[in-house]
């Protein structure tokens, strides 16, 4: 395991994040996208994905991309997290592009690396690492028919990959949603912040690659999983600071509300949790970024991380008094963006039954 301090280079990158989403996608303006037909704010993400080259951490030089790490990509998402930004970053930049390189694609992983175009894996997201290989999608006659419901960030990609039963078996395609018989049909969400929608095809062209489908899908999906921790902690990390500066200005009985012990005590276990947390992410990242107990790391801050950034929001509320339950705060969106990526890539308890599998625990 290699350190799981921050270094440099990733407090720098955390900083400029930071700076841009402070700039451009404050909770005021996040609230009032939400509330409109196009809540990813295209514009900001076209300054991540080609000015800051975000979109390609993952991706090797030689196809375009930073040739950066896991690790990297745990701190935009931490930010992202901390914002619930609505861009397609974790669609994109993460499930579809690791589903790409792990099937050896170089063409459509080059153009999601550069900005040009946006994509998404066409799994419901709800689906874990671990679960048997989707048969929603069949070939017939050389084209792809099926229906895929709950697709994260559909509603804005350009290109889809597909995880199809084919002739001979599992298969990914890659798949142009201006393609003739593609059909995207959004689907009202719980998180405002990240939208889904269902994918329809009906014999429909696309593109097959030539990797093996069931090992790309299972690490695109494990990426997924354990990078979707640091955004979770994001949430939390908000959640707590927020709080924590709230109850601090906020009075009753002629003193702050923070100085009162049941409030001090809840915090305090909060810090604690929060701060696991983030040894749990740093941990998965780094799994990620080295090849090492990647199954046991991802687990872990998978179910750990998901839990605890519900619970922070939940507390976020409680302790925000009436305020928090007005739609005019914006503690609303991070209980939301928690309670729906609880759901995502796996929820908590599959994600310990799989441990437990790979820890080789008894029954």
């Amino acid at each position: 395991m290699s350190d799981l301090l921050y270094d440099e280079v990733e407090n720098d990158l955390r900083a400029s994040v930071r700076d841009l989403l402070t700039d451009r996608a404050p909770w005021t303006s996040v609230l009032a996208r939400v509330e409109t037909d196009k809540p990813y704010d295209l514009e900001l993400w076209r300054t991540l994905a080609t000015e800051m080259g975000l979109a390609g951490l993952l991706v090797p030089e030689s196809l375009g991309g930073a040739e950066a790490s896991a690790r990297e990509v745990a701190v935009v998402l931490e930010e992202l997290g901390r914002a619930v930004t609505p861009t397609p970053f974790l669609g994109s930049a993460v499930l579809a592009t690791s589903a790409l390189l792990a099937a050896g694609d170089t063409e459509t992983v080059s153009e999601l690396a550069a900005g040009q175009r946006i994509g998404t894996l066409a799994v419901p997201l709800t689906t874990a690492p671990n679960a048997a290989f989707p048969g929603l999608v069949r070939v017939e006659d050389g084209k792809l028919t099926g229906r895929v419901g709950s697709v994260v960030d559909l509603e804005v990609a350009d290109v889809v990959v597909v995880p199809a039963i084919g002739p001979d078996g599992p298969e990914l395609h890659v798949v142009q949603t201006a393609s003739a018989g593609v059909t995207v049909t959004p689907i009202t969400p719980l998180d405002l912040t990240r939208r889904i929608a269902t994918l329809e095809l009906s014999g429909v062209e696309s593109r097959k690659l030539s990797g093996d489908a069931e090992a790309a899908l299972r690490k695109a999906l494990a990426t997924g999983a354990g990078l979707l921790a640091a955004e979770q902690l994001g949430v939390a990390q908000w959640c707590l600071d927020t709080t924590a500066e709230y109850v601090s200005t906020r009075h009753q009985f002629g003193r702050p509300i923070g100085s009162f012990q049941a409030i001090r005590h809840r915090l305090a276990d909060l810090w604690a949790s929060v701060s696991s947390a983030v040894a749990v992410s740093r941990a998965a990242a780094d799994a990620l970024a080295t090849g090492s107990d990647v199954d046991i790391a991802v687990a872990v801050a998978a179910s750990f991380c998901s839990e605890l950034a519900v619970h922070a929001a939940e507390e976020a509320l409680q302790l925000h008094g009436g305020i928090g339950m007005t739609w005019e705060h914006p503690v609303h969106l991070y209980l939301g963006r928690a309670k729906s990526s609880e759901l995502a890539l796996g929820t908590p308890e599959k994600h310990r039954d799989a441990l437990a599998v790979f820890a080789d625990l008894p029954a």
